[in-house]
């Protein structure tokens, strides 16, 4: 994203705020709730594109949208990956 960014920060799902310099780091493997939940409100609120989310992160578009689809469906628990499979089947077609 060229030229400024649409917010320095904003409040990440702890309450605390989040921006660029505290966003998980690129090299993130290990993807738990809350730095899902960074990464996605970080795009929400306009610190980084979802291109430059998904290229930082390496993730793909899918991978990113469905993470926000669990967060607006069913909250933080959405994003455990223990819970995914069951939330994916609940869920209708798109």
């Amino acid at each position: 994203m060229n030229g400024q960014r649409k917010h320095a920060r904003v409040i990440g799902p702890t309450g605390e705020p989040i921006t660029l310099e505290t966003l998980p780091p690129p090299s993130t493997k290990r993807w738990v709730i809350r730095r899902k939940a960074e990464v996605v409100a970080a795009v929400r609120g306009g610190i980084l594109s979802l291109e430059e989310a998904c290229d930082r992160y390496s993730l793909s578009v899918e991978e990113f949208l469905s993470w926000q689809r669990m967060i607006e469906s069913h909250g933080l628990p959405g994003l455990r990956t223990t819970r995914v499979q069951a939330y994916r089947r609940s869920e209708p077609p798109v």
